[in-house]
């Protein structure tokens, strides 16, 4: 296995998707590669959380 090259679908940067990183993958039974690098994912997961905030998420309830 080596290192893969791959391309951000989000920014369109290039991004290295490590040989550790494909074995994580693996391990977790993840069958597709990332298609956003490592920022984007960062920023899309907060964004994420911000929606979760609105009232109806389960530490909300009761």
């Amino acid at each position: 296995m080596e290192d893969k090259n791959l391309v951000c679908k989000d920014c369109g940067k290039d991004f290295v998707f490590t040989v550790r990183e494909q074995e994580f993958y693996k391990e977790k039974g993840f069958d597709n590669d990332p298609v956003r690098c490592a920022a984007c994912r960062k920023i899309r997961k907060q964004q994420k959380n911000s929606y979760n905030g609105g009232g109806f998420g389960r530490k909300n309830r009761y």
